[in-house]
């Protein structure tokens, strides 16, 4: 696989970097924090998803990106022939494939599958292969050999087996279970054949006794048969007559009511011709009523336009009072306009004062900052410095005047003391420097006292500038306010002058005194109004009353010959209420005993059916051992496949962690070689994982941190490339993420050195670091900082120093 180009946009601190990549080694050079290995992260989430980011989807947008802006990667790359470039945001992701319009992949699950599939590997496989950070070479050198020989069997894949052997256990336990059940539940076969043929037994027991009870149901029935007429016709009889009797209380009433209906109506006939005598005598002074009435509904609307008048001149007071109001506001507000000149003049002056208070504020944070970033870098590198030395040192005490310098192999001999003494002033004049730059660090902890002051006069100016805003604002709306109240004066001299209009339209005259004797003349006459309309009502009756006491009369007539005509038919009726008793019981006997014999045939049908159930359910336990015995065979055979299966798979770990130790030892040899010159040509891992390296056909355990960490990166380049060679593609992207720090610079600039040699394995080498002298014998240098203004990271490439050609 070869970068081409990655564009992060609004992810973790990167608001919009896009970066090159080309072959050789490119130095990524930023202080901590700045967003080195972010970049590397945000290619690993673009090919693999979430799952490659730290944290969650929540806290990967940068902070200060506005609400809806996009948060994307983009990288395009070579492999295998072709050309991709993979986009992916929260949401969605594409891939897209040598230049095509049309993604290949469209939806975040299908373009990271695809991904695994061009790429050949998992996010765990991907970063093992392509990616060394300092703190796995840290980890390898303080493994014991039990825990080496378990990380190397993990970065390169081994322990999937062990994986795929707890799943068989699973499996395998699942199956004894399931056998130990199935020969629990299958019981033996003569027990089941004996209730099978005491079911048998019983159902014909059960058949015989339902032929009998349906011969003597037969019987009964025929005897119901017989008697069941003679009860039809008694009871026909006896319905007729209380048939007859109860239209004989029927045809009674109804008499009754005809009689009562009669009588009402001659009452009523009596009272409307009193009321139509009544009426006549009221006559005289119903003539009064409506002229009253009349007068009334003059004297009504006369009463409105005189109330309208009074309600119209209070409206007129009321907005006289109001124009008044108006009219005192708009001579405050006059001097608006002065004021609200003074006050714009104002705010644009504290503005000015903001910008340049704002300007003096970042210089000196920025200045801060700058001499606190610098103190911690050149302290930690004392640090280093002073640990490499001492450690020097005191390996040269250890081995004495007579012993092989681990630097130069020789003895020292006359030297050793002035070494000694050298090496010791080192230090002495490391732990000045050291305290020198401690007290710096802790003086820079805090904000200088120029900072603050400017920090305050900043706070101070940002007030100032809210007050004077304030103000206009007060001016702006007391401007509008005096143009409202002109317009609303206007408005309410247009109405005063409608009010005076409409109060002069309507008329003075009302005569109240007149309006209250006409209601009172009206309400004196109100007893006489509704009792000539109650007696009204009476008289106009009688006409009908008339024709309906006709009407009656003739309706007793008839319903008296009804009743009549019901007693004779009653007399004509013989029944005999003996004869009917005998005939109920003799029924009720035969129903009796017919009911009796149906409810036993139930009984026997459903003995039947118990006992052919039963049966049934024998012969199904029969069939269900059956089905059972074959199953439990089945699962005794995959219980064997399984634990043969798990047998293989132990057998094949142990012989590729047999084969693992020797094949990393051979890769990792060649890298050796060409990392020391050849001085070592070969590197062996031991039966516990201890590192031993061949000089002169000799095997010799580590002795230096230099060649310690030598060691450990080539063991770790090792491994990349052997899991790389497992996906099936070639090992030509390293990336070494701070594998620098405990290296001084010789070594760094060897170890860069050596890189540039071993072009041809690795066409493109990613080397991130805070340190600045690894830009040194890089191709390309790119560096990673953060404006102190926005917050956000960015990128800026070295311009190529002269005496330098990439490899």
């Amino acid at each position: 696989m070869e970068l081409h180009r990655i564009r992060l946009m609004n992810f973790r601190q990167h608001r919009d970097t896009a970066m090159e990549f080309g072959v050789g080694v490119t130095a990524l050079i930023g202080p901590n924090g700045s967003g080195k290995t972010t970049i590397l992260e945000a290619m690993g989430w673009a090919f693999y998803g979430l799952k490659a980011v730290r944290g969650n989807k929540d806290n990967i947008r940068w902070i200060g990106a506005p609400a809806r802006a996009r948060l994307s990667v983009e990288v395009d790359f070579s492999l295998n022939g072709h050309d991709y470039r993979v986009v992916r945001s929260l949401n969605k992701a594409e891939l897209f494939q040598d230049g095509g319009a049309a993604p290949v992949a469209d939806s975040n699950t299908a373009v990271t599958d695809r991904m695994q599939r061009l790429l050949g590997m998992d996010l765990h496989e991907f970063y093992n292969t392509h990616f060394t950070r300092q703190k796995e070479l840290a980890i390898m050198g303080a493994m014991g050999a039990a825990e080496r020989g378990k990380f190397l069997s993990r970065v390169l894949g081994y322990e999937k087996l062990k994986t795929i052997q707890d799943r068989l256990a699973k499996v395998r336990s699942n199956l004894r279970g399931g056998i130990n059940a199935l020969e629990v539940g299958v019981g033996e076969p003569e027990s089941l054949e004996q209730e099978y043929s005491e079911g048998e037994k019983r159902l014909r027991a059960s058949k015989a006794a339902l032929k009998a009870t349906e011969k003597q149901l037969a019987a009964a029935r025929k005897e119901l048969e017989k008697v069941g007429p003679e009860w039809t016709r008694a009871v026909e009889e006896r319905e007729k007559l209380q048939e007859m009797l109860g239209n004989k209380l029927l045809a009674e009433q109804k008499v009754a009511e005809a009689r009562k209906d009669f009588e009402r109506i001659d009452r009523e006939l009596a009272e409307a011709m009193a009321a139509r005598n009544e009426l006549e005598v009221l006559r005289p002074q119903l003539a009064r009523v409506a002229p009253l009435k009349e007068e009334l509904s003059t004297l009504e609307e006369d009463s409105k336009r005189a109330g309208l008048k009074r309600t119209l001149q209070g409206q007129l007071e009321e907005v006289n009072q109001e124009i008044e109001r108006s009219e005192a506001r708009i001579k405050e507000l006059e001097a608006t306009e002065s004021k609200l000149l003074l006050a714009r003049n104002e705010l644009e002056k504290t503005h000015k004062d903001l910008h340049i208070a704002q300007a003096e504020e970042e210089k000196q944070r920025t200045v801060w900052v700058q001499d606190k970033q610098d103190a911690e870098t050149k302290r930690e590198a004392l640090q280093n410095q002073y640990r490499d030395i001492q450690t020097h040192r005191k390996g040269l005490v250890s081995l004495g005047p007579e012993g092989n310098c681990p630097m130069c192999r020789r003895a020292l001999g006359t030297e050793f003391e002035s070494v000694i003494e050298s090496l010791r002033a080192q230090l002495e004049e490391i732990e000045i420097n050291g305290k020198f730059f401690k007290k710096r660090v802790k003086q820079l902890a805090d904000e200088p006292g120029e900072y603050a002051a400017a920090a305050e006069h900043l706070k101070a100016a940002n007030i100032a500038v809210e007050a004077a805003a304030t103000r206009v604002a007060r001016c702006e709306t007391h401007l509008k306010e005096r143009a409202d109240r002109e317009r609303e004066k206007d408005d309410r001299v247009k109405h005063r002058d409608d009010l005076i209009r409409q109060v002069a339209e309507l008329p003075d005259s009302y005569d109240s005194d007149r309006h209250d004797q006409v209601r009172k003349d009206l309400e004196t006459l109100a007893p006489v109004i509704e009792k000539s309309i109650a007696v009204g009502h009476r008289a106009a009756k009688a006409e009908m009353l008339v024709t309906e006491l006709e009407i009656a009369d003739k309706e007793l007539s008839e319903r008296d010959l009804v009743v009549k005509g019901i007693l004779e038919a009653i007399e004509t009726l013989a029944f005999d209420e003996e004869a009917f008793t005998v005939a109920r019981e003799r029924n009720e006997a035969a129903g009796s005993a017919v009911r009796r014999l149906e409810l036993g045939q139930v009984s026997t049908e459903a003995d039947v059916r118990t006992a052919e159930v039963a049966l049934n359910a024998v012969a199904a336990k029969m069939n269900e051992r059956a089905r059972r015995a074959e199953t439990l065979r089945k699962l005794k055979q995959d219980l064997k496949l399984n634990e043969a299966l798990n047998l293989a798979l132990k057998n094949l770990r142990e012989e590729l962690n047999a084969s693992m130790r020797p094949e990393i030892s051979e890769v990792a040899s060649s890298f050796l070689s060409d990392l020391t010159d050849a001085r070592y040509q070969e590197l062996e891992l031991d039966e516990q994982y201890q590192t031993l390296v061949v000089e002169d056909g000799v095997a010799k355990p580590v002795i230096s941190g230099g060649e310690e960490d030598i060691v450990n990166l080539v063991l770790r380049i090792a491994i990349s490339q052997m899991v790389a060679e497992r996906s099936g593609h070639p090992l030509s992207l390293l990336v070494l993420d701070e594998v620098f720090g405990s290296l001084d610079d010789s070594r760094r600039e060897n170890v860069i050195d050596l890189l540039q040699r071993l072009g041809d394995r690795f066409p493109q080498v990613v080397l991130i670091s805070h340190i600045d002298s690894v830009k040194h014998g890089a191709d390309r240098v790119v560096r990673v900082a953060v404006d102190d203004k926005t917050g956000a990271s960015f990128i800026k490439e070295d311009e190529p120093a002269g005496d330098h050609v990439a490899a």
